[in-house]
């Protein structure tokens, strides 16, 4: 029985625990603002000899301010919640996984940045909620106006293909977006079975 005094126990477990985990980090990153953290857990190109394996993880736990760990928290509160209730615990941590290592591959191979934040799984979880939820309407802050989920996604993704092809500085992964973005839509085709794993 969840207890009701609780609102988190309305969030389901693992969206619920990414949360947690992402708010513990950023208090330690403005407690012991060191160079050990900012050295060891960001992403780092691959081919730089700051470059560690672990980062391919740890890379999004870490938030360069409160708005962007707010606007990320609040993204995957509002998409993984419901993905989550829909797929259960173990499919949907995976597909999180899954998603903060492909964009972290697709950021440390194809971008000479290091990168922060979790808004790589945060597109893969776009993907997934208008891949299922296509007719769904969100009702968007900016603009104030309310949109499918897949017209959404698509306006999202088109953003970040466009931003990593004519990249600026300012400051956004926009390559890990799109990694994120892709690597979603490839595992559920795969789990669908359709293309580009069967015809």
């Amino acid at each position: 029985m969840q207890n009701q005094n609780n609102p988190l126990a309305a969030i389901p477990p693992v969206t619920r625990n990414v949360l947690i985990a992402m708010l513990v980090m950023f208090v330690v990153q403005q407690v012991f603002s060191s160079n050990f953290i900012y050295r060891y857990f960001p992403l780092y190109p691959i081919n730089s000899d700051y470059f560690y394996p672990w980062q391919l993880i740890t890379y999004s736990l870490l938030h360069g301010n409160f708005m962007h760990l707010f606007f990320n928290g609040f993204a995957i509160w509002m998409f993984g919640s419901q993905i989550e209730h829909y797929w259960g615990e173990k499919k949907y941590g995976l597909y999180l996984i899954v998603c903060i290592i492909g964009a972290a591959l697709a950021n440390a191979l194809l971008s000479e940045a290091p990168a922060i934040g979790i808004s790589g799984a945060v597109y893969g979880l776009l993907v997934a909620y208008g891949m299922m939820w296509p007719n769904h309407t969100i009702y968007l802050v900016i603009p104030p106006i309310p949109m499918k989920a897949k017209y959404f996604v698509l306006i999202f993704a088109g953003i970040a293909l466009i931003s990593s092809i004519n990249p600026s500085q300012d400051g956004i992964a926009h390559i890990a977006h799109l990694g994120g973005a892709l690597t979603g839509f490839l595992l559920i085709q795969y789990w669908r079975g359709k293309p580009p794993f069967k015809w």
